[in-house]
């Protein structure tokens, strides 16, 4: 029998009761926002951002795939060096050779520490891997292509972001956080060593993943277009030209969207006239690293205490990197 995780249901919790108010509350009292000339706006801003993600989340989706069906776990883990220092550099590393989305992240990370990952460790890929990869890295400079340095600096900030609560978590937590309750993860389910059954499985995961994924972009570019079109210009223009509110609406933005990281380049590309550039790193940034999602999956995770601290290190060294690298940008 088919039964909806709440983890699946409350993400979408928040932009559907956006979706309603606005159309039962809002639209009615501004009718002029119903004439074609708006409804062309969100129609075209909403084709144009889908379009455009839609690729790169396909290829996100396929390359993860490929990562569960022929790389073991045990080859991951194996990987890992003692020291902190190299071992962190490696867990930074490890999104760079093997793309995963966030969306994925979670129960992969929870086999590799139950296969002996340190918590530091599996702390900084769960923040780098969605974030340092080709693929992102790709879809980030085709959605900037005039503005490149915002590519570079995303990958800059978010490998820095990373390594540094790495480093803090190693200090500061010397017990477990590992919410006891949780099983030990079971294996992927066998499909066979035959090449046929590899090839199911690649087939399966990229589908499910890319199902997965895809519902988070529509209701993100549905409310990025409806936010374009339909919000007076005159207010982004005021949150865009004060700092501290430009950061903050991004940040939370970005939070509620819940986008795939391979897609949520192409939504803050669309504010780039709008708000400064250090808000859209933001955005870029602590999307992949702590979304509504996310911040679910890892309470699920890690006991309450634990999940609560890497949230405040999570959105600090992120508010405070991004402004630093706004003096650059």
């Amino acid at each position: 029998m088919f039964i909806l995780s709440p983890f699946k249901i409350l993400p979408l919790l928040f932009p559907a009761v956006f979706l309603i108010i606005l159309g039962m509350v809002w639209l009615p009292e501004h009718p002029e926002l119903l004439n074609n000339a708006y409804m062309d706006t969100f129609k075209t801003s909403f084709i144009g951002i889908l379009l455009e993600a839609m690729p790169f989340v396909l290829l996100g989706a396929l390359l993860s795939s490929l990562l569960r069906v022929f790389v073991p776990d045990e080859t991951i883990s194996r990987w890992i060096p003692r020291h902190p220092v190299p071992a962190i550099l490696a867990g930074c590393m490890l999104g760079i050779i093997f793309p995963v989305c966030e969306c994925g992240m979670i129960p992969l990370v929870r086999r590799l520490m139950h296969k002996g990952m340190p918590l530091y460790v599996a702390v900084v890929f769960i923040l780098s891997g969605p974030v340092l990869n080709p693929v992102v890295y790709g879809a980030t400079l085709t959605a900037f292509r005039s503005h490149p340095g915002l590519a570079y600096a995303r990958m800059g900030l978010a490998f820095a972001v990373a390594a540094l609560i790495g480093f803090i978590i190693y200090a500061t937590v010397k017990k477990t956080p590992l919410r006891l309750s949780i099983p030990r993860e079971s294996l992927e389910p066998h499909h066979g060593n035959t090449p046929g059954g590899r090839l199911v499985a690649i087939f399966v995961h990229t589908s499910d993943e890319f199902f997965e994924m895809g519902k988070y972009l529509i209701i993100g570019c549905l409310l990025t277009a409806g936010i374009q079109s339909f919000m007076d210009h005159g207010s982004l223009a005021a949150i865009g030209g004060q700092p501290l509110g430009s950061y903050l609406f991004m940040m939370g933005l970005a939070f509620v969207l819940s986008l795939c990281s391979t897609s949520d380049a192409f939504v803050a590309s669309t504010f780039l006239h709008t708000f400064p550039s250090g808000s859209l790193l933001a955005f870029m940034v602590l999307g992949p690293m702590l979304d509504l999602k996310n911040s679910l999956m890892l309470l699920s995770l890690f006991k309450t205490k634990f999940a609560l601290y890497l949230f405040f290190l999570i959105f600090s060294t992120v508010f405070i990197g991004s402004v630093l690298a706004s003096m650059w940008l």
